[in-house]
């Protein structure tokens, strides 16, 4: 029988209580310890009552030598705890993004790849079977592309707190851009060349701009714009966006839009809600041949994604692969070297907006 892998989690946020449920649950881990700043002052959920807890990171990695680490914490920590863990022969998961700078986030590449560990990143995209098929279409839309995505998210109730905390490290669309910078990515293969940004401060309360606009031009000629914003004032209207569009035509991400009603005031905005981040109702494909008569040649076609994964399963989905990535012992060098170059156009598009010009990437 394979021994499970002794694994310490650290943050017990949306994200972090997502993966520590994966783990009480999948045979192939055992949870050491749960850590997290303020985690004795805190409610802990039901099924992860019993572990031994933390507030220090030091300590726990010290007391419970674990052979894996799981970073769900805030994203100013990320690179210091991932190299400690490293340092002390653990494999890492971590929540986007992997740094705050590149300067970070090559160190912690470079120290996994010298220690051999495994650097496993919580792009939760990709391993969402509808984000997967959305990207295989994408291709075969011709070139170039034009790639259109967006998240606003409503700030209310828990919400409000989590996104002006989260501010203080990083402002949106640095924050939720990796991942959607990494989809163009994948989808035009292409190298990134020059990042415009935009952003503008509308909450008071926030520490940094809380909404702003990038735009990416590849060497193939596409070209790409994410939009995100958060606080009390976001409009829900057109909020989650999600089109590709080629010489060929055009798929698009359609999410059930029936939640978007008046809501009590301690509801959850729909924008905010986590599991409506990653939700998937359709596909809806639009091909742009015509015939003689200069009409559509085949009608738009919608493919039903009703039976996809939950934002549970999904957790549940990344974190089998961490397992089979230390047990098959899985180059990670794509998946690693993504990371970073995604980190890099988001970090350029906030350089743009600080220094109000276009920045070129090398």
């Amino acid at each position: 029988m394979t021994e499970k892998v002794k694994i310490l989690v650290v943050g017990l946020g949306n994200m972090g209580a997502s993966h520590a449920s994966a783990y009480h649950r999948l045979e192939g881990f055992e949870i050491v310890g749960i850590m997290s700043r303020s985690i004795k002052s805190r409610k802990i959920p039901e099924d992860l009552a019993g572990y031994p807890l933390f507030e220090d990171f030091d300590e726990a990695l010290a007391q419970t030598k674990p052979d894996a680490v799981s970073i769900n914490s805030w994203p100013n920590t990320h690179a210091e705890y991932a190299l400690k863990a490293i340092e002390a022969n653990c494999h890492v998961f971590m929540e986007k993004p992997i740094a705050t700078n590149i300067k970070d986030a090559e160190k912690v590449v470079a120290a996994a790849k010298a220690k051999n560990r495994k650097l496993v990143l919580g792009y939760i995209l990709r391993v969402h079977p509808s984000w997967i098929k959305f990207i295989e279409v994408g291709k075969t839309l011709g070139k170039p592309l034009v790639m259109r995505l967006n998240l606003n998210q409503q700030s209310s109730g828990q919400a409000w707190h989590w996104h002006k905390n989260l501010i203080d490290s990083l402002i949106p669309i640095v924050d939720c851009g990796v991942h959607y910078v990494d989809v163009m990515c994948q989808l035009t293969g292409a190298k990134p060349v020059r990042v415009h940004g935009i952003g503008a401060k509308l909450w008071a309360e926030a520490a940094k701009q809380n909404y702003g606009h990038l735009h990416v031009t590849f060497d193939d000629g596409s070209v790409g714009w994410y939009e995100a914003g958060w606080g009390p004032m976001m409009s829900e209207t057109a909020y989650f966006v999600k089109d590709v569009i080629g010489p060929n035509g055009a798929v698009s991400i359609v999410a059930d839009q029936s939640g978007s009603e008046s809501k009590d005031a301690e509801e959850v905005s729909d924008s905010a809600d986590i599991d409506r981040h990653t939700k998937t109702d359709a596909l809806k494909i639009h091909y742009a041949q015509v015939d003689a008569d200069r009409n559509f040649a085949k009608p738009d076609e919608i493919l039903s994604m009703e039976d996809e994964p939950g934002h549970q399963e999904l957790c549940d989905r990344e974190q089998e692969f961490f397992l089979r990535a230390i047990r098959e012992d899985l180059d990670l060098s794509e998946s690693m070297e993504a990371a970073v170059n995604s980190l890099r156009i988001v970090l350029a598009a906030e350089q743009s907006i600080e220094q109000q010009r276009s920045i070129e990437l090398s």
